[in-house]
């Protein structure tokens, strides 16, 4: 290989937003509310490159960048002169296999139906599951590959992706299929989740769809990731009262770390049932929703080091009591955002759930852009290597026409203009 060889300079930007430079695994408190950023200093700019292998290999002043690079050559070079550089962003949570449009909801939503009511009605995840049975996979690839160019051009580089809306062996195992199919055919970079606990079947107990999933689905996964077929990495359960209570939760969650599953699952959204106690007791990796946790659960997940990953869309279309964000940062807790994309909050948009997130849960733009970068990735077990910009890390990254990276949070619904290069491992995709 030729040492003088790179793939990408990005050069001359006026702001590259680290957002933290010590290796950080995930920042907590204070420390979430002080973003890390190189700016440009006088006429000059800053510049970062990326080697051949898709790996950061520098940043620094583009002075410095200048001569120490002087003979060297580079696949791509972008003049970012007047721009920003941040992150790729991280999506924590979401659900994008499914077939069935929800629409009809909607307007249910709007004349007061709860999240039950619609549940009871027919519709909810029920509806998904019906017509995500009948779907093939290459009907349901066909729909999950424009989702997930919709969060890339909005600049996500890495998604947690769920299945859940099968909840029968078959079903569950050709979402991941199909999840398996995107993660290599695409650029956005995925972590799979098995989440066939995500409601109760029709005609099953609660109790029996538990056994259902520890001594059928699970197995069935274990057989087809042992043999190569998939890559599965996290195990959910939505942890709800009248779906799967604490017992049963736990039970199921067990079986998937039993299997090489990270746990990162639905707890405390629509009921204050102690799954954050439960999920910091099984040192889970992250908790998602929240919006109900008690004080003893903040507690424990600060005191086990389990993010939480704040879904703001939820609260916002549910018009649910906003989880308590502020006291999680404050107690220690470190707090990662999420889309939420499902039927239900159709939104693919990172930018537009930080602006949610500042404005209707009280974060900071700093606080905002740690977790949807570091500690979302975090969130994912994968913050080593994703979340920031440092040496050693992944280039991803998006550059943005603005003069201060606060503008991808500030500009309400623009991204889309205001985004002109999104950068996966120094490949430009968009």
């Amino acid at each position: 290989m030729n040492r003088n060889a790179f793939k990408l300079l990005v050069k001359n930007a006026k702001q590259i937003a680290v957002v933290c430079n010590g290796n950080q695994r995930v920042l907590r408190g204070a420390e979430m509310s002080r973003v890390e950023v190189l700016e440009a200093e006088g006429g000059g700019g800053v510049s970062i490159i990326v080697d051949l292998c898709g790996i950061i290999v520098d940043i620094d002043y583009t002075s410095a960048i200048e001569k120490k690079y002087s003979d060297a050559s580079f696949d791509r070079v972008i003049d970012a002169k007047g721009m920003c550089v941040l992150p790729g962003l991280v999506d924590g949570h979401t659900h994008p296999v499914w077939a069935g449009d929800r629409v009809h909801e909607f307007a249910m939503k709007l004349a007061g139906a709860t999240y039950m009511d619609v549940h009871k009605a027919g519709g909810g995840i029920g509806f998904t599951v019906q017509h995500t049975r009948s779907a093939s996979e290459e009907d349901l690839f066909n729909l999950l590959k424009p989702r997930l160019e919709g969060m890339l051009h909005a600049g996500t580089t890495l998604a947690e992706c769920k299945s859940g809306y099968g909840l029968e062996t078959a079903t569950e195992m050709k979402m991941l299929k199909v999840l398996d199919r995107a993660r290599k055919e695409l650029p956005i970079e995925i972590s799979s989740t098995f989440c066939g606990a995500h409601s109760v079947p029709k005609g099953m107990t609660s109790e029996e769809a538990t056994a259902d999933v520890i001594n059928k689905q699970i197995p069935e996964l274990q057989t087809l990731v042992q043999s190569g077929e998939i890559q599965v990495d996290n195990i959910d359960v939505f942890c709800e009262r009248g779906v799967f209570d604490v017992d049963q939760s736990r039970r199921i969650l067990e079986a998937g770390v039993k299997i090489g599953l990270t746990i990162n699952f639905h707890g405390d959204e629509l009921s204050s049932l102690g799954s954050a106690e439960m999920g910091a007791s099984l040192k889970a990796t992250a908790i998602s929703h929240l919006e109900e946790i008690s004080d003893a659960g903040i507690q424990a997940m600060s005191e086990a080091g389990c993010v939480a990953v704040i879904l703001p869309t939820t609260a916002y279309i549910l018009r649910l009591k906003p989880p308590p964000v502020r006291k999680m940062i404050e107690s220690g807790v470190p707090v990662a955002l999420g889309s939420d994309f499902n039927p239900n909050a159709f939104c693919l948009s990172m930018p537009l759930v930080m602006h949610l997130a500042c404005v209707n849960l009280r974060m900071t733009m700093d606080e905002a852009l740690v977790a949807a970068t570091i500690n979302a990735a975090a969130s994912l077990g994968k913050s080593m290597t994703h979340g920031s910009l440092e040496v050693g890390k992944v280039g991803d990254m998006i550059i943005i026409d603005a003069p201060r990276w606060e503008h991808l949070i500030y500009q309400l619904g623009n991204h889309a203009n205001l985004i002109k290069h999104v950068i996966k491992r120094g490949d430009v995709v968009r």
